[in-house]
């Protein structure tokens, strides 16, 4: 059961559709632990979402039930993925949304790495 009891797991998820082929998608990197793949509505020049392959909803459910090879290996994945995409001397920003408060709509994890352009402060004031 997943840690974060507000959002449960749906196997319907679109980025379950996508691990499964169901929904195509254009993808950067997949590994056997992660997925990355470009957002269809960007919210920055380049906008790549990453995922765990495995059924978690939130990163506090990743953290708690992910084996420790499952953690390295996504943590790993978004750390190459943002090196492959030229973004480390420029930098990037990675955000992921967890529960109702921060507008998750995905109950699936997932981190967002945006970048190409100033992006200026991280919440509006």
């Amino acid at each position: 059961m997943p840690v974060d009891a507000t959002l449960p797991y749906d196997d319907s998820n679109i980025f379950a559709r996508i691990l499964r082929g169901e929904i195509p998608s254009k993808r950067v990197y997949e590994d056997e632990f992660a997925l990355a793949f470009h957002d269809i509505a960007p919210q920055a020049p380049l906008h790549i979402l990453v995922i765990p392959k495995g059924r978690y909803v939130s990163w506090a459910d990743f953290s708690a039930t992910a084996s420790e090879a499952e953690i390295a290996g996504f943590v790993r994945a978004v750390g190459k993925v943002a090196a492959d995409a030229g973004l480390v001397e420029s930098g990037y920003r990675l955000l992921a949304n967890t529960g109702l408060d921060s507008h998750q709509e995905v109950p699936h994890l997932h981190v967002h790495i945006m970048a190409g352009r100033k992006l200026g402060p991280l919440l509006a004031r």
